[in-house]
């Protein structure tokens, strides 16, 4: 049995998960010396997406060589919280109110080492407002400078190392979730 069609896959321990973000160095020096996002140069009312794939976060970035993303950063958030974002969410695909949940769910064609789409589905998840402010003050609980990594991965593809490229990968599995937040993320 292969991947299932939508499905969580991040790096994450009992108390903590995994997310992705890439910023202008600006953005990622400040994120990364005050232990999280300050604001300035951070904004507070823009939505912010945060992604558990780093391969997605890659294809978005491209390997952090696009401009504005040449910084990819790990953010450690709290499960807890991680969880609060899914059940305070609507799906992209169904249409936004004045009173629509603080987050924003997406789901899109995971990516390959290449970066080419796969048949399975990867999630994004934009915070706005009072998720923005959670995430920001309450969830996160490190944050690491991740663009050494991608930038390893990138030239190993580069020299077709492929076996080295895929050994550099973060190691991700299945996240689980409750059966009510599958049957809201439409999983189930």
């Amino acid at each position: 049995m292969g991947t299932p069609y939508r499905q969580i896959r991040a790096v994450y321990d009992e108390k903590t998960i995994r997310v992705y973000q890439a910023y202008r160095d600006e953005i990622a020096n400040t994120a990364l010396a005050k232990g999280t996002f300050v604001s300035p140069p951070f904004s507070m009312t823009r939505m912010t997406w945060i992604k558990p794939s780093f391969l997605w976060m890659m294809y978005r970035a491209g390997w952090g060589l696009k401009d504005g993303q040449t910084r990819i950063l790990a953010i450690d958030i709290t499960r807890e919280g991680f969880e609060w974002a899914l059940a305070n969410s609507s799906l992209s695909h169904k249409p936004a109110s004045d009173n629509s949940p603080p987050v924003r769910v997406q789901w899109d064609p995971e990516r390959d080492l290449l970066l080419a789409p796969l048949d399975h589905r990867s999630i994004q998840i934009g915070l706005s407002g009072a998720a923005v402010q959670r995430y920001v003050h309450t969830w996160i609980t490190g944050i690491t400078d991740a663009t050494s990594v991608a930038r390893q991965i990138h030239e190993a593809l580069n020299a077709e190392h492929i076996e080295q490229a895929h050994a550099a990968l973060p190691s991700e599995r299945p996240y689980p979730l409750s059966t009510s937040l599958q049957h809201d993320l439409e999983i189930l």
